[in-house]
């Protein structure tokens, strides 16, 4: 009965302390994507619940014109598309992290989790931004509040592709370890979204003209940035592998002459 104890009370603490045990990566993207589902949702009922013009309104006011009266919510409708782009390319990113992550652990697990903290506080960035449209200090700290969230819901998303990257023989597919044909493309799109958001906080401290429309234009040019960024890897990479082409070459030539020279001649 002693030994059982003993055996159960270290099986209890690899379990709790031991962060590269392998975990379901099938659970780790069910529930990921459920709160991705869950986050959409709500910003999809929120945007319906206050920004429907009322008929008598649209009758009074607007003489009938319904294009005329949805105009006033154009603010929040671009807050809305804004944040509502901003969830599904983080969802993008998580989708492409793990698909070529072979074996999840625990500690990946931990920061996908701290990960969706954040994405779920996104409605939260949508409803603060919408709010506080008009120019003043509170349009401001809407919009740093919401740098904040997505700054957090993909560096611990970019936090997780560097755990990945520690054990990369048991957790990567070859394509995205060192070296690999995805392995810049993957490092370059993990890490826009915290460039843009931390870069977007630091405008909001230096421009007093920045405002809710410029932040939420930004989010909508993102997806234009993930197709320009990898056009632009895919020809680095290219560039870099003819340079490197081109100096072997030389260097094989090099070799070649100095074989075809006399030993007197190579001395001289």
């Amino acid at each position: 009965g002693q030994r059982d104890e003993e055996e159960e009370h270290h099986s209890l603490e690899t379990f709790s302390f031991y962060l590269s045990e392998p975990l379901s990566k099938e659970r780790v993207e069910a529930f990921s994507d459920g709160v991705y589902a869950i986050v959409a949702t709500l910003l999809i009922l929120d945007i319906c619940e206050d920004n429907v013009p009322d008929p008598r309104e649209v009758g009074e006011k607007f003489h009938g014109s319904l294009l005329e009266a949805l105009s006033e919510y154009g603010p929040n409708y671009l807050a809305y598309f804004g944040s509502f782009v901003t969830i599904g390319l983080l969802w993008f990113v998580h989708h492409s992290l793990f698909l070529y992550v072979t074996k999840a652990t625990r500690l990946m697990g931990l920061l996908n989790i701290l990960s969706l903290a954040f994405i779920g506080g996104l409605p939260l960035a949508y409803q603060l931004t919408s709010e506080f449209a008009e120019k003043s200090h509170n349009e401001i700290e809407a919009i740093q509040v919401s740098c904040v969230i997505t700054f957090f819901a993909s560096i611990f998303q970019f936090a997780i592709w560097t755990t990945a990257l520690l054990h990369e023989r048991e957790t990567l597919h070859p394509f995205a370890r060192y070296g690999g044909k995805e392995h810049a493309f993957m490092f370059a799109k993990l890490s826009l979204y915290p460039c843009v958001s931390l870069g977007a906080f630091f405008l909001t401290c230096l421009l007093s003209e920045f405002s809710t429309e410029i932040f939420h234009l930004m989010q909508i040019v993102i997806p234009f940035a993930f197709l320009a960024l990898r056009i632009f890897v895919r020809i680095s990479l290219t560039l870099i592998k003819s340079v490197m082409s081109l100096s072997r070459r030389k260097v094989v030539l090099l070799e070649e002459e100095e074989a075809c020279l006399s030993p007197t001649e190579t001395l001289s």
